[in-house]
């Protein structure tokens, strides 16, 4: 950990700054977990070993809970099952994701003691938990995780007090950084990494976190000087300044005081008006489209959840064609039907219609985002594919090259979604070279090949909330 030092950040508590400088895509520092587990939605179909998505998983024979790749992935993954193999077993069942998690937490400490590597620069006594701060309906849930526990930890096991007990959960709370799949696309478990705890928070920070080959990379977003502190942001930046806010005070119980909250940076942009001919509308017509355009939303997801496609589309199209000539290109919930749009029209494969909004949604988030936001770099793969799909070679060519050069910042050269992208480009640069060259020829022999072999549906549309999540809380 010689690229960073600890220190004490300025109203935010113990930080990280940089030992050195760093350039865009360094590797600052990897870490893998202290321990991590399998969320419990996804128990049977995700690997507890490696965090693999397979489509048949071997399942423990003895605690009937665990499931794993193969031997291999059991055997690797043992010494973490072993005595978690005899609670289930004995507890009658499996506890909740929560109570798994601090399970293995401690018994990792029991084993390892407090400091578990060369590089682990915080114990976790010394992360806050926060508590004290908890509301009161989330204190109850808390509670009943801990009377829970208690009765799921053996007997044979080191005891340990309510309050250790207490502060573990807290920290996984507050702390807890999801899992990603091989692909890196789905959030699949939790887990704790305490270097990561020491980084704070900031809404345009100059680092972001990946999970890569199953340790968290926190990487640079652009250029930092030595000396400088490490920062990363705990929510998305798409939305405004007192959002953030809020969802920041909620879950993780400090007030946001960066300089992109504080002077209230590209606010104006994401719920402004649009501009035509020099001429904007009233901040009446705004509003009212603001709010229609708020009520759709809220239609819109309950219509997705009952899985009608078609009447979402219905939804979003009567929303998009009242409120698109008023609201900003770079208006958040404009920009949220574009991408629903996007995503169930190349489900339903429209891919035509799809590669349209998922255009003019990539073009608001250029216009928002650091140049360098993860977020930013997916959704140019996801519009690069769409206009792919619907025959757009040179537009479709001209984004995947766009997201490969952002996500080979913020992802690497070795994760396997930048490995798939470098896939993409090559074969679109192939393809778009055939088209400048003969575009009939082109075509003729894309619609031949697609007659040979159709296209299979596209997946189901998830909602953006179901996206990769940090989930990690700054101890203060």
């Amino acid at each position: 950990m010689e690229n960073v030092t600890v220190f004490d950040s300025p109203g935010k508590g113990r930080g990280l700054k940089a030992s050195k400088e760093f350039w865009a895509g360094d590797v600052i520092f990897s870490e893998p977990s202290l321990a991590a587990v399998v969320f419990d939605s996804l128990a049977e179909r995700i690997c507890h070993s490696c965090f693999r998505r397979q489509d048949k998983l071997q399942r423990c024979g003895q605690c009937k809970f665990s499931h794993y790749c193969d031997r291999t992935c059991q055997r690797a993954g043992w010494a973490e099952h072993k005595q978690e193999c005899a609670a289930i077993k004995n507890y009658g069942k499996a506890p909740n994701e929560n109570i798994r998690l601090a399970a293995r937490i401690m018994w990792r400490l029991d084993k390892d003691g407090g400091v578990v590597s060369d590089t682990q620069l915080t114990t976790l006594d010394q992360l806050e938990d926060h508590i004290e701060d908890m509301p009161e309906d989330e204190l109850k849930e808390f509670k009943v995780d801990i009377h829970n526990f208690l009765d799921y930890w053996p007997r044979n096991s080191k005891q340990h007090t309510s309050d250790v007990i207490s502060h573990v959960f807290g920290l996984i709370n507050c702390n807890g950084f999801t899992v990603s799949d091989q692909r890196g696309l789905q959030a699949v478990g939790v887990g704790l990494f305490p270097n990561l705890c020491l980084v704070n928070h900031d809404c345009w920070p100059n680092c972001t976190v990946i999970l890569n080959h199953g340790k968290i990379e926190l990487r640079s977003l652009g250029k930092i000087a030595e000396g400088e502190e490490l920062t990363v942001s705990y929510v998305d930046f798409i939305n405004v300044s007192e959002e953030r806010q809020r969802l920041l005070k909620t879950q993780y119980f400090f007030d946001c005081t960066c300089h992109h909250c504080k002077e209230r940076i590209k606010d104006d942009l994401k719920m402004g008006g649009r501009e035509q001919d020099g001429v904007k509308p009233s901040d009446e017509q705004v509003k009212e489209s603001t709010d229609y355009c708020f009520q759709m939303l809220e239609k819109m997801d309950q219509t997705r959840l009952k899985g009608d496609y078609h009447e979402v589309v219905k939804i979003c199209k009567e929303c998009i064609e009242k409120t698109e000539p008023v609201l900003a290109d770079t208006h958040i919930y404009l920009l949220r039907m574009w991408s629903t749009m996007s995503e169930v029209q190349a489900y339903l494969q429209y891919f035509e219609d799809a590669a349209e909004y998922a255009r003019k949604m990539v073009d608001g988030y250029i216009k928002l985002y650091h140049p360098n936001n993860p977020t930013l770099g997916m959704a140019a793969m996801r519009a690069g594919v769409t206009h792919w799909q619907a025959g757009l070679i040179e537009v479709g060519h001209g984004m995947i090259c766009k997201a490969y050069a952002i996500l080979m910042v913020t992802h690497g050269p070795t994760h396997p979604i930048t490995k798939d992208l470098e896939s993409m480009r090559v074969q679109t640069e192939m393809e778009l070279r055939m088209f400048n060259q003969n575009e009939y020829v082109y075509h003729s022999m894309r619609e031949a090949a697609l007659k040979n072999k159709p296209m299979t549906m596209m997946h189901e549309p998830k909602s953006m909330e179901e996206g990769i999540k940090n989930l990690f809380h700054r101890r203060k």
